[in-house]
Order: structure tokens, then sequence, then C-alpha cells
């Protein structure tokens, strides 16, 4: 292969990208853990190489691994991270040392794992899957650095998601709430049974703050195998807030004690709860409690200012501001509404909105009804993308005809946005425009906007 080695590197993650494309998408599943535990098992069971905090919930599940991987590293441990889905790169979803693997070290990954995907393939009815495969990857890899401990996100569910075959010491849920119903269940009660199959046994299974009918379900898994509980509003949680420059200032009631003058830079009270159930965690793992008292707070502190949320309300563009957020259902949504609310003041709001099929788009742009002034609808991608004279129609019986305008291209979509923000804002600085309506189309409204791959 000729030309000079980064061009060699993305020639080789464009090969191994091809090829995990032809395998069954994430948006397909067969609920199952048969195909992925025959892999990890010809690859020597990697997963069960390091500890693992194992982080599921319906929303809030990426930035709360992200803010367990920068405290824990600020303690000097060598962290592995799996996340997904991704926003520009799918390297972004194996991480090491709190980076994104190169696309050499990823290409090498699947190569390394590749020669059993056949076996594994030969003997199941369905072969790999994607997600399957890339969760393969992320244990192997991390076997191999070798890491001190991984994070590990929960592609969807719990029970049957791939990265359900490893153990985690400690089992992260964020706020159970309704989404993926065609395969997790119709009510919340449903989704967290399936959700709460990651609590394991003599682990500590560390819940945010959740609905009545999802804490009985998640707390009867405890009982059942014998976990150890730290819950939200009980054992930690956000002591005080107040919005500062650029973030929020927190007090958290940790497991261990009151950590005082914490400094988020992210926005929203869904961030702060982040943060707590992610200190938490962080607790709950390297075993500090009420008879050991705090970890160190300074280096607490440290941790979370340097932590970044991409496509979660991340401001890209100014005059006018451009946010990008990544909500994809109601609960989502009605924690970006109350969040804008409370960290900015825009006089005119435009809203781009682009979603998937299979959400409930019309309980998203009732949340967002009351913060747009006007909303631009469009499309993104995904081949699961909703579109745009459907989106449309739902947007017109929330918003009404005169607040809807109608661009099939996201990039058109910005730029109208920007022009309808610019054209009702006599005194500039007052406008901004928020993209939303999923991952996928953050990710690309990032691109867009030149936003940095995020880290």
């Amino acid at each position: 292969m000729t030309g000079s080695q980064p061009d060699r590197d993305r020639a080789e993650l464009a090969r191994v990208q091809a090829e995990l494309r032809e395998r069954w998408p994430e948006s397909r599943l067969d609920p199952t853990l048969d195909r992925i535990r025959a892999l990890v098992d010809l690859l020597g069971d990697p997963q069960h190489s390091y500890p693992v905090i194992h982080v599921g919930g319906t929303n809030g599940k990426t930035t709360t691994a992200r803010m367990i991987d920068a405290v824990l590293r600020g303690f000097g441990l060598r962290v592995g991270r799996f996340t997904s889905p991704d926003l520009s790169s799918v390297t972004e979803r194996i991480s090491l040392d709190g980076e994104p693997i190169s696309a050499r070290r990823f290409a090498e990954t699947y190569d390394d794992v590749r020669p059993y995907l056949a076996l594994v393939d030969k003997e199941q009815p369905i072969p790999l899957s994607y997600f399957e495969v890339l969760t393969a990857m992320g244990f192997a890899a991390f076997a191999d650095a070798p890491v001190d401990v991984a994070v590990v996100e929960v592609g969807m569910g719990g029970t049957w998601d791939s990265t359900n075959v490893a153990d985690g010491r400690v089992s992260v849920l964020t706020p159970v709430s309704l989404d993926h119903m065609v395969y997790l269940g119709d009510t919340v009660e449903q989704i967290a049974t399936e959700k709460a199959g990651i609590i394991k046994p003599d682990s500590v299974a560390v819940l945010a703050a959740q609905q009545p009918g999802a804490a009985e379900v998640l707390l009867r898994r405890v009982a059942e195998v014998g976990a150890t509980v730290a819950r939200e509003g009980s054992e930690f949680g956000v002591a005080a807030r107040s919005i500062a420059v650029g973030g929020q200032v927190l007090t958290v009631q940790g497991l261990g004690g009151v950590y005082e003058e914490l400094f988020l830079p992210l926005h929203g009270a869904h961030q702060a709860q982040n943060a707590a159930v992610a200190l938490a965690a962080v607790e709950a793992f390297v075993g500090a409690g009420a008879h050991t008292g705090v970890v160190d707070v300074d280096t607490v502190r440290q941790a979370l200012l340097g932590v970044t949320s991409p496509g979660r309300l991340e401001a890209l563009r100014s005059a006018p501001t451009v946010l990008v957020d990544a909500a994809h259902n109601p609960h989502g949504m009605a924690a970006t509404v109350a969040a804008l609310g409370e960290s900015f003041s825009f006089r005119r709001l435009i809203g781009v909105v682009a979603v998937l099929g299979d959400k409930d788009v019309s309980g998203m742009l009732t949340r967002l009804e009351p913060v747009l002034d006007e909303i631009v609808v469009t499309e993104n991608s995904s081949p699961r993308r909703l579109p745009v004279d459907d989106l449309a129609a739902v947007a017109v019986e929330v918003f009404g005809a005169e607040r809807v305008a109608v661009e099939p291209r996201l990039d058109d979509a910005i730029e109208t946005a920007v022009q309808l923000a610019e054209e009702g804002d006599e005194q500039l600085g007052g406008s901004g425009v928020l993209v939303t309506g999923s991952v996928v189309t953050a990710g690309e409204a990032r691109t867009l906007l030149g936003g940095q791959a995020p880290r």
C-alpha cells in the first residue's frame, strides 16, 4: 500500500468499516448472548481480565461514563471506555487514557478478532452483528492495553445487550424512561426489567433517581442477586447547585461525605445528576463510604473541570449561538429544554430537528414547542430517519403551520434557521439555533459546523 502513514491508516479504517457494515446493523436485534459469548470464549474472555463499571439506563449513559472515566484517570488509573453510538467516527467507541483509539489500532484490533468471527458465524443461526463485533473489539483492546478498569456503556437494554457478558463490579443505572419500546417493552417497568439485567451478584448497584415503577424493579433485582445498593436521594445526591459562567457549581453528597465547590462545565440539572451518579460509582469502585470517608476532593474537582460531553447542549457557533444536542426521546428533550431555560437567555430561538422513525416524535416536539419561536424540520442520513414530510406533518400539529419550515437537507436547514434567528434579532446576540432530535443529527451537525472530534 502506497501513500503516507496517515493515508494508509485511513484506508485500513475504511476497509474495516466496510466489512463491519456488511453485518446486521445496531437497529436490528436478535435477543441472545449466545453469539457474543461464543466469540469472547474464543478470545479468552478478555472482559474478565480487568474490573468493569457497567453503565446502563435510558438517558445520560455516555456522559456519565465519560465522567467516571475522567475521575478514575484523575486517580492515576489506566481506563478503557466503551460507549455508543459515535458522533463522527467509530473509533470514538473504544477509548484508552481518555482518547479514542487510533485508526491504525482500531484496524489492528479488528484484524486480531477477525479470524474468530467466521468460526462463530458458522456455528450460529445468525451471524455476529455490527455491535457484537465492536463490543468484542473493545474488550480485546482493553485487555491488550492493558487497562486497570473498563467503563462499559450498555448499547440497548441490558439483559441481552452484548456488553452483558462482562460482570460489572459496579453497575450504574441512569434514569429509566420510555425508549426503544419495540425491543424493550411498552412500560417503564418492562424496560427497567431489561436494564436491571446488568446488576450482578455481589456487585454494587448505583441507582440514579427513578420513577417509582422502575425503582421497584431495580431494587427487586438488587435483592435477588445479593448486590449492595447506593441510591440517589438516599445514599448520595446533589446537595446544592448554582449556575456559573460556562456551567454550574455543585455540592455533592457522596457515599463517603460531602464534596464542595465542584465546577462542572456542562449545563442543566440532569448533568449535575450525572456527575453525582458518576462520583458515587467511583466511590463504590474504590471502596469509599461512610466508614472510609471521601476520596480526594481536589482530584475530583480537577477531573470534573475537564469533563466534556460532545453533542450535549454544545455551543459550536456564536452570533447567533448555535447549540447541538443529542436528545432523542421525550425524557431527554425535557432535560434539554429545562437546561436551556436555566443557562441561556435567548430572546429568539429557532429549532432544527431531524429524528429517527421509531421515536416518540410528538412527545419530543411537544416538549420543544414552548421554547422555540420557529422550527425547521429536516432529515439526517440514517437509514432509519423519519422522512421530512412525515416529520413536518407532526410538527404542524404541534407548532401550527406558520411556525414550521421544511428543508430536506440538514445543511440547508441549519442555514435557514440561522437566517430566521438573525431576521428576528434586532439586538444582535439575543438569538440562537438549537439542532436536535437524534445522536445522528447531532453528529452530522457537529461535522457541518466544524466541531472538534470527540475525545
